[in-house]
């Protein structure tokens, strides 16, 4: 019964584009209580705080003691010290029953990729989890939540619809929505976690049960074995973590990762843009693609440019004069404030990636005893919302406070499927947003239709034609969409319920509309219907995302879209 409700609950959430709390302890350790097992490591690099030569040694030959204590600690291994394990390793060494230890496969901490997005849910969750943490984030910080953000024609360059970031924020008396460079980031946990927490150099490959019940033994790329009470995958959308868990390969056919149809062109660049310090991000949207640019401090900016490619279009596509030219034909006759960016971006400041994220798993567990999986792992999802990192941080909060409020490690299993349950519905609802609305913007949105007067007083239609005309009538409903998303993220962060009936409803009827503009009809759209709705469930036990884009597709070209 627990499933059906889930199914059909997140079923409308994705489709309809949108789809308890326990004590942390915040008292800090000791060096000496946190670290007692562990010999000293020395840093080769300013953000290389250890090395992999000295993981902790816990054998079972050692009594088991079930109660949790400073003297007995939990023993917490983190697989991957991207946000979401530096988070949850931060929060959990300021606890004096816990012993963390982070496994990193990079050999050394660099100054690599591009900014990430936090947005009020994910930063209230910072302030937090860490005061000093949050406080160093908001000196990198650039605030992007208080100035105007939206969707702009992309022909044209008139605004579209706008995003009120500030005031869900503002009325909850949270933090407003920003950037911060990803290195920096890294850097602000590395410098704030206690010596030798992060190990480099050595990534978890595998984990055995021990047959006891009682415990974990990871195995890392050098064959050395490290006994814990609890392992977190926090690995990525290629988790080694979560291929023994589910018995499948980490990447590829069989990995429940899938293309999702999309290719990205990324450029970072200082830029003078004329609506600095008035604008924080812009999409423009149009015929078949989409592009983004938004300020990311300091006199820099990103863009991103969605394209529908097949996988790998990268080593098919020719691009003799460089990206920014093969993209300034791509946007041909788009605003000419996409090509003021693109004619400034030298070729050394632009990557071309694709994009893979993975459908909601509802039937399939997120724990496997004593381990479960943490952000991309278990929920990878699409750029479109910022959410990604969000919702990795969102399930570090939840896991700390389960893990917290544990006084016999025998309950940590018990533990980890109450996280799973709390997170479960929400990040499925996110996931499922920001998938489906990639395939709206671009199969479904155009350049707006527009009735006027020239100056000879002669009417004048402009793209007067389905699309068009569609693309106008979500206009005025967009606003309402957006927020009921942002109360959607704001409200629920704490994660204290499965199912958050007021947001279905909301995106229900709002999504209603979307679907019945862009289809015409739910009947023509076949999206709810007892065959469609079993249609969409895929393997993963929820929402078979392949199912749903091409089913959109489909829909979107049969009507000549």
């Amino acid at each position: 019964m627990m499933a059906t409700t889930r199914q059909s609950t997140l079923l409308l959430a994705a489709l309809f584009l949108g789809s308890s709390q326990a004590y942390v302890s915040m008292t800090p350790p000791t060096q000496q209580q946190q670290h007692a097992r562990r010999a000293p490591t020395t840093a080769t690099t300013a953000l290389q705080v250890g090395t992999a030569m000295q993981p902790p040694s816990v054998t079972e030959t050692e009594e088991y003691v079930d109660e949790i204590s400073p003297e007995n600690p939990l023993r917490v291994v983190i697989a991957g010290a991207g946000v979401g394990g530096l988070a949850l390793a931060k929060v959990l060494t300021k606890n004096p029953n816990m012993d963390v230890q982070v496994l990193e496969r990079t050999a050394a901490f660099k100054r690599f990729g591009g900014p990430i997005q936090l947005a009020s849910n994910a930063l209230q969750i910072l302030s937090e989890m860490d005061e000093d943490v949050y406080n160093n984030i908001c000196k990198k910080f650039t605030v992007t939540g208080d100035k105007m953000n939206g969707i702009k024609d992309g022909i044209r360059s008139e605004w579209y619809a706008k995003f009120d970031l500030k005031s869900p924020a503002k009325d909850r008396n949270m933090p407003y929505t920003g950037v911060i460079d990803r290195p920096d980031l890294q850097e602000i946990y590395l410098k704030a976690l206690p010596k030798g927490t992060v190990q480099n150099g050595d990534g978890v490959v595998r984990y055995e049960k021990k047959s006891n019940g009682k415990g974990v033994t990871v195995v890392t790329d050098s064959g050395k074995q490290v006994d814990c009470d609890v392992l977190i995958g926090a690995d990525g959308i290629w988790s080694a973590v979560r291929s023994v868990m589910r018995d499948a390969p980490a990447k590829g056919d069989g990995s429940g990762a899938s293309y999702s149809g999309y290719t990205v062109f990324a450029g970072e660049l200082k830029y003078d843009s004329p609506d600095n310090g008035q604008v924080g991000y812009k999409v423009y949207i149009g015929p078949g693609q989409y592009f983004v640019i938004t300020d990311i401090g300091n006199g820099n900016y990103q863009w991103y440019a969605f394209l529908a490619r097949p996988p790998d279009s990268a080593s098919s596509t020719p691009m003799p004069d460089g990206s920014s030219a093969y993209l300034q034909g791509i946007f041909e006759g788009w605003s000419d404030e996409i090509h003021a960016i693109l004619r400034v971006t030298k070729e050394n400041e632009i990557e071309q990636r694709d994009l893979y994220d993975r459908p909601p798993s509802a039937l399939k567990s997120w724990t496997d005893g004593s381990v479960a999986l943490l952000g991309d792992g278990i929920h990878a999802m699409m750029p479109n919302l910022g959410q990604g990192g969000c919702q990795a941080i969102e399930d570090a909060y939840v896991i700390a406070q389960e893990l917290s409020s544990l006084q016999k490690r025998s309950n940590a299993p018990a533990g980890l499927n109450q996280y799973e349950r709390r997170r479960l519905v929400r990040s499925a609802a996110v996931q499922g947003l920001s998938r489906f609305a990639s395939d709206i913007i671009i199969r479904g949105f155009d350049t707006p239709a527009k009735v006027y007067f020239n100056e000879e007083g002669q009417l004048k239609f402009e793209n007067f034609n389905y699309a068009g005309i569609v693309t106008k009538m979500l206009q005025p409903i967009l606003p309402l969409f957006f927020i009921v998303q942002f109360n959607f993220l704001y409200d629920g962060w704490r994660n204290e319920g499965e199912i958050d009936l007021k947001a279905t409803l909301g995106f229900g009827t709002i999504g209603g509309l979307v679907l019945l503009l862009l289809f015409g009809s739910v009947g023509e759209a076949g999206l709810l219907g007892a065959e469609g709705l079993t249609a969409l469930v895929g393997a993963e036990g929820l929402l078979d995302f392949e199912a749903i884009s091409a089913a959109v597709r489909e829909l979107f070209s049969s009507a000549g879209l």
